[in-house]
């Protein structure tokens, strides 16, 4: 028998089943967010007061677990923790202290990242990546190595300029005494190369306008447009005269070589570490000066990480000095992540703030550069002193560091 239901009621039951079967609107914008949407590169830009800075994020996973990752050229710099609740995103930097907060908004995320106390927040704009073709545009050879002539207030004559170039693309870094700018990257467009780079502690953008008389007109623009930095490039040639970057093993020393290096500072649990101690009677020692709010110490510590694995059986020490902020000082939540982030198994002591370092450790002299590592015999005795730390944004000066740490490191051992 056929059964005849009234369309009120099939109207009805039709709604039902459509409210049960199909997310709302917003349900479903929620649930891009967090899924296909989130997976992957997205298109990011941070604004520093005049300068918009693009660069991009990488993110992965979902709910609680959401991992984000800056670049600096093939390295990734990765969140220690991150979510997506509904349509908020928090990537959270432990190792800088900093924090990515963002509402999902038209196909994106719209959103701040920096630190209230340190650093101030930045507004961020995360887009979905859209992968552009190959540029096409001539552009003039600038690849290869630079001199930048400028007096730094920590006695410098010149930078290095590293560029790597291919067709209209190019990157670049800037290498000082401390170390490098990260790895900027970009085009070239309208007369002119435009790079930039972001990591999350780092951000510039460098313009590079060629000369007709062969050098580079160059401009990096930072966090503060105040300044600004004003260079002329000339390729590095030993028949030009030009003034030569520092030497980076003889920028910083000890003032009476034969003294033994002393330190006794609190590690993080506040236990006093001293050069007298035991553990390191006899042992070659390296003394990293540091610091958790310093870039170029972070690019140093997986390097040192990595030796004190590598030699410690064979009677390697470090001991990680570390200069902070006064807050900093006080709750060191940075420098305990800075730890955990890099594996970090040697000793890392709280020396003191930043503004305190020659006054801490008085036997150096010209001890201005973040990071410095000092090399110690099993004497106690400073046998090497080596100012900054070429990542590996900066090329084969980046290898030569690793060749030199290594090969110090093994003759010091073999004594």
């Amino acid at each position: 028998m056929k059964v005849s239901i009234p369309r009120w009621l099939a109207a009805v039951a039709t709604s039902l089943l459509l409210s049960m079967s199909l997310p709302s609107m917003s349900a479903s914008a929620a649930a891009a967010n967090r899924g296909a949407k989130l997976e992957g590169r997205w298109d990011a830009t941070i604004v520093y007061g005049a300068i918009t800075i693009p660069f991009q994020l990488e993110l992965a996973g979902a709910g609680t677990s959401v991992r984000g990752s800056f670049f600096n050229g093939d390295e990734r710099v990765t969140s220690t923790r991150g979510s997506l609740d509904g349509d908020t995103l928090t990537l959270e930097f432990e190792h800088y202290a900093t924090q990515l907060r963002a509402k999902a908004s038209a196909g994106g995320y719209v959103g701040t990242y920096g630190n209230d106390t340190l650093f101030g927040q930045y507004p961020v704009e995360l887009k979905p990546h859209r992968k552009g073709g190959a540029v096409k545009t001539k552009a003039p050879n600038i690849g290869g190595l630079w001199i930048l002539p400028f007096e730094s207030a920590k006695g410098e004559k010149a930078f290095r300029f590293i560029v790597r170039q291919r067709g209209a693309e190019a990157s670049a870094a800037i290498l000082r005494v401390d170390g490098d700018t990260g790895l900027l990257t970009g085009t070239y467009a309208d007369g002119k190369f435009t790079l930039h780079h972001f990591d999350g502690a780092r951000g510039n953008i460098l313009e590079i306008i060629p000369l007709p008389n062969g050098q580079l007109d160059i401009t990096l623009h930072g966090r503060n447009a105040a300044r600004d930095q004003k260079y002329t490039a000339t390729r590095a040639s030993p028949a030009q005269g030009l003034p030569q970057p520092t030497d980076s093993s003889n920028h910083t020393r000890v003032k009476n070589p034969d003294e033994p290096f002393q330190f006794s500072f609190p590690d993080l649990a506040g236990n006093i570490v001293a050069n007298t101690d035991d553990r390191f009677r006899n042992k070659v020692l390296i003394v990293n000066i540091t610091g958790s709010w310093c870039p170029n110490c972070h690019d140093e510590a997986p390097f040192l990480t990595e030796l004190y694995r590598r030699y410690r059986s064979l009677g390697l020490e470090v001991v990680a000095l570390n200069f902070e902020e006064s807050d900093q000082i006080q709750n060191p939540t940075r420098a305990h992540a800075f730890v955990k982030k890099y594996g970090i198994e040697y000793s890392y002591l709280l020396a003191g703030e930043t503004g305190e370092l020659q006054a801490k450790l008085p036997q150096a002299e010209n001890l201005n550069s973040w990071p410095t590592t000092f090399f110690i015999g099993r004497d106690g005795k400073v046998r090497g002193v080596h100012a900054g730390f070429a990542a590996p944004a900066s090329g084969e000066f980046h290898t030569q560091t690793r060749r030199d740490f290594t090969s110090t490191i093994e003759k010091l051992l073999a004594e």
